[in-house]
């Protein structure tokens, strides 16, 4: 049985953690925080802190990829720290809802921002939506240098005009008319949770580059510098990116757009601010499609390999070396959800469910420090205990804090981690499919 081959290297990986974290959110998402934070400073202080608790979950997956640089990542730590229930139901969740989803949702809004530059009918966009999940599964498919050779180009671009739309924002005429502080309201605990739930959306995407660890080159290093490197980059982007827009817009002004980044680039650049905020938002989201479909189809790779999915999806390509299967099936379900109008709610809905995973993987730092004591570590997460509990308790609250604040949403993120539990219990009672038996990956 064939592996893949180990051909990314530190620009790739790093291009990957950067590509797949910065997709639209950081154009769109900041109203939805500003409804619900009266203050400047509390605002900034839901994308700090939310991105220090990736910072110290990337540091977490950093120890575990190090530990154990195979195909599949998040799924192989689970698996190694609670067994294959979990590890099955984590890559479930990730096949069905999170990576389908959001790279649905995604190639939607890419049709939408299209729309700017060429009128489109709903049917069009569906169309081009779905060219474009079939134009990057292509590219993935034939290889793992061509998906990353897209993945490093358009993150460079993206980067490039983030930084240029910041420093329009900063060069830019300032707000007027902002409450002085006295006259902010208090910020309710349950408010600031909807704000950070928001922030860590937009970081959403950090733990992906563990799905490609069996084909980093020297991954006891690359993976590390990648994590810090790329969620560094990525915090100090978004947290320039809120200083701009708060410099040009007062918070009420942020809290009554959906696009943010557009009025920005509108009020600092005139008629073509429109032009150039439409056009770093396709950059964008075609970097983190591209990267969600690099990454996604390693997770059923490593679950078929472990005799936890259809054989097929094990299978490498004897000419490409990619996990063709996998990125082919992984496309057609994308297009489908496009289709069915279904991949907003669905993505919506998985996001809490997604955390549960983080959480849990993040956790397993401590489960594995005792479970295997002498394995190799070549690095231990910085900080530890103290950052590993930090993330764990917050990640916890915000969980908690989601349920209790937005009720149905949750419930159904449960759901679909309880239907993953069902799909495993049929699954260990069907016959077997002809696959050899499945490797643990720590000695």
């Amino acid at each position: 049985m064939h592996d893949l081959p180990r051909r990314l290297g530190i620009l790739d990986t790093t291009a990957i953690v950067v590509g797949i974290v910065i997709g639209s959110g950081i154009f769109l998402l900041p109203n939805l925080i500003a409804r619900n934070l009266p203050s400047r400073a509390a605002i900034l202080a839901a994308w700090m802190i939310s991105g220090v608790l990736s910072f110290f979950g990337a540091l977490a997956y950093a120890e575990l990829g190090t530990m154990m640089p195979a195909t599949g990542g998040q799924y192989v730590y689970l698996r190694e720290a609670y067994g294959p229930l979990c590890a099955f139901v984590c890559g479930w969740t990730f096949m069905l809802a999170v990576l389908s989803g959001g790279s649905a949702w995604l190639a939607v809004t890419f049709s939408i921002y299209a729309g700017y530059f060429v009128p489109l009918t709903p049917a069009m966009r569906n169309m081009l939506s779905i060219a474009l999940i079939a134009a990057l599964s292509a590219v993935n498919y034939v290889g793992v240098r061509e998906g990353a050779w897209v993945q490093r180009t358009f993150t460079y671009l993206k980067v490039a005009a983030l930084l240029v739309l910041i420093g329009a924002g900063f060069l830019g005429p300032h707000s007027a008319g902002a409450a002085p502080v006295s006259a902010h309201p208090p910020v309710s605990l349950a408010h600031f949770g909807i704000a950070m739930a928001a922030c860590l959306m937009a970081y959403n995407g950090w733990s992906y580059v563990s799905f490609v660890a069996g084909e980093v080159k020297d991954p006891q290093r690359n993976l590390l510098r990648s994590l810090t490197i790329g969620m560094a980059a990525v915090g100090v982007l978004y947290v320039f990116a809120n200083v701009a827009y708060l410099k040009v817009f007062t918070i009420p002004q942020i809290a009554s757009t959906e696009r943010v980044g557009a009025d920005l680039a509108m009020r600092t650049m005139g008629s073509m601010g429109g032009t150039f905020v439409s056009l770093t938002v396709l950059l964008s989201i075609i970097g983190a499609v591209n990267g969600c479909i690099l990454t996604g189809a390693r997770i059923p790779f490593a679950q078929a390999r472990d005799r936890l999915f259809f054989a097929r999806f094990g299978e490498v390509h004897p000419r490409f070396q990619t996990p063709a299967f996998a990125i082919l099936c992984g496309g057609v379900w994308t297009a489908i959800l496009v289709l069915s109008g279904s991949y907003e709610t669905l993505y919506s809905y998985s996001i809490l469910a997604a955390w549960i995973f983080y959480t849990m993987s993040v956790g397993a730092v401590f489960v594995l420090r005792r479970k295997l004591p002498d394995a190799a570590r070549p690095y231990r997460m910085w900080g530890y205990p103290y950052t590993l509990w930090l993330f764990v308790a917050v990640s916890i609250w915000f969980m908690v804090n989601a349920l209790v604040t937005q009720l149905r949403p949750s419930l159904m993120a449960l759901v679909i981690v309880a239907t993953g539990v069902l799909a495993y219990w049929i699954w260990r009672r069907l016959p077997p499919l002809g696959q050899s038996p499945g490797r643990g990956l720590v000695p």
